[in-house]
């Protein structure tokens, strides 16, 4: 059973490095937000294995990406940025639907998760990841209005459309995914 769970979360921290590579940005928003599907396969590994395993799968694809793409700064500032966001995102999904082992519980995980999402790296856009741009790059930092205005806004949309387009997944692969879990 450990092979088992270790190729399969492997396998998944692959795809999603894969999907990462897909992103694209959104209408309305800065070129350097985008949105991406990556998070998919992560989820899929916390509700199977656990929310260790959904983890494992984003440092995974963050590890690949800057191995494969680097970094504006040589320092994974932006990997770090998105391994924070999608472990908020993952972490509650995985919890609920172990809680309530239902549809519904991912309804109310991807909507807990996005919440968590948006606040925790508003908080973490501000106080961290913002200044270390500032300090690699030479750029003046974002003021908390900007971040209020375009990064919440960002991440909200972001989990609620990663969310809907898991949930259309999840109802494809259910008996596959539940006949898995550990």
């Amino acid at each position: 059973m450990k092979v088992k769970k270790l190729v399969t979360v492997s396998m998944l921290g692959s795809l999603s490095f894969l999907l990462m590579m897909l992103d694209f940005p959104f209408p309305g928003f800065p070129p350097f937000l985008k949105i991406d599907f990556s998070d998919i396969p992560a989820v899929i590994a916390a509700i199977m294995f656990g929310p260790i395993s959904g983890i494992l799968v984003e440092f995974l694809k963050n590890g690949f990406h800057y191995l494969f793409t680097s970094s504006q700064t040589g320092v994974p500032i932006g990997q770090f940025a998105n391994f924070l966001a999608g472990s908020m995102f993952v972490i509650p999904v995985a919890l609920m639907f172990k809680k309530l082992n239902s549809t519904k519980g991912l309804v109310v995980g991807i909507g807990l998760g996005t919440l968590i999402m948006t606040i925790g790296m508003a908080i973490a856009n501000y106080f961290v990841i913002f200044p270390l741009y500032a300090f690699f790059m030479n750029i003046p930092e974002m003021p908390i209005e900007k971040i209020v205005k375009i990064i919440m806004p960002f991440n909200m949309l972001k989990g609620l459309i990663v969310g809907m387009v898991f949930l259309m997944v999840y109802k494809r692969l259910s008996k596959w995914i539940t006949t898995q879990v550990v």
